[in-house]
């Protein structure tokens, strides 16, 4: 039987040559630009303004002129399309309703707009950080719910809070693998942060969580079929039982994504990326990081918890002679 788990330092290698490198960068972004990745409007606030116009004349220098008047000269201006269609994009900060007419009017001098395709979304500052702090409540109550569920399930498997700390270290891997693509995306392609990729995060920590507690589950069956084996074989077992089943599911999942991200819109393609990478992360961890995590804990390999005992032993060992209740199988 092929035994994944004895090569559990080989995938911990692998996921640190991928997390470690994404904590420079976004250590990196925060250096350059502030934070560690650069935020759309919907979380720091802000202004933007979709302009198009209907005759040559505007260029970034005499717009980015109109919005210095105002005082706004933190500005982003990009030329969209084709330059015949004369569109631009400015990012800038948050205007009221008059400091927003009095924009347009000195826009209009430039050159005539078009105002039924005029389109300005302005956030405040104070609603985006409310979406920034209830999006960082919604990832921990989920990951103090998935532990909490955790535990209760496994009640009866010995060191139960240990299947569910794997579950969120695995969790935290796949998070902390989106961020570091997210920050060098926002560096390299200007991409932001928005509530799509909160979507597309929290979605990513269902998948990752359900994939755990499938391989969970089964070695949970498995531990009182197999007495008198040891913990780390039981483990092995589980997996090569299980990792079928993970890799169908996800593979349907990819395949889609795979289509959009190649003939869908350019709206959707940034929300399908993340969606992608952060997917295959989560089948990853799911199956070598989160079950070998387990192991190692078991065996005492982990780092200020080698003076915790194990329950290898306890978890294989056969019950007593003479004592048929169910807690006799988890004695030591």
């Amino acid at each position: 039987m092929f035994n994944l788990i004895q090569k559990r330092r080989i995938f911990f290698m692998l996921s640190a040559f991928v997390i470690v490198p994404g904590m420079f960068i976004m250590l990196y972004s925060w250096l350059t630009i502030g934070s560690f990745f650069r935020l759309s409007n919907e979380f720091v606030g802000g202004s933007i303004f979709d302009l198009k116009f209907t005759e040559p004349g505007a260029n970034e220098t005499n717009i980015r002129d109109v919005f210095v008047q105002v005082g706004d000269d933190n500005l982003t201006i990009q030329q969209l399309g084709v330059p015949e269609e004369f569109r631009w994009s400015v990012r800038g900060s948050f205007h009221d309703t008059t400091t927003t007419e009095r924009i347009i009017s000195s826009l209009e001098q430039i050159a005539p707009l078009d105002r039924a395709n005029l389109r300005i979304d302005q956030v405040s500052a104070t609603v985006g950080q409310e979406v920034t702090r209830a999006a960082f409540l919604a990832v921990i109550v989920a990951a103090v719910v998935v532990t909490g569920f955790i535990v209760v399930a496994f009640r009866q498997v010995p060191n139960a809070f240990r299947y569910g700390a794997c579950a969120i270290l695995a969790m935290v891997h796949d998070v902390l693998v989106v961020a570091g693509i997210m920050s060098l995306a926002g560096l390299m392609l200007g991409w932001e942060v928005d509530t799509l990729f909160l979507t597309a995060l929290l979605t990513v920590v269902g998948f990752s969580i359900q994939d755990t507690i499938v391989l969970f589950d089964r070695i949970r069956e498995n531990i009182p079929k197999h007495l008198g084996e040891p913990f780390e074989t039981i483990v092995n077992r589980s997996i090569l039982e299980t990792i079928h089943r993970s890799l169908a599911t996800q593979l349907n999942a990819f395949f889609i994504m795979v289509a959009i991200l190649l003939f869908g819109g350019e709206s959707i393609k940034q929300f399908i990326a993340i969606l992608f990478v952060g997917l295959l992360s989560g089948t990853y961890s799911s199956i070598f990081i989160a079950v070998p995590l387990l192991v190692a804990w078991e065996k005492g390999e982990l780092p200020f918890l080698k003076s915790i005992g194990t329950v290898s032993s306890a978890a294989v060992s056969k019950p007593k002679k003479n004592d048929t209740s169910e807690n006799s199988l988890w004695e030591p």
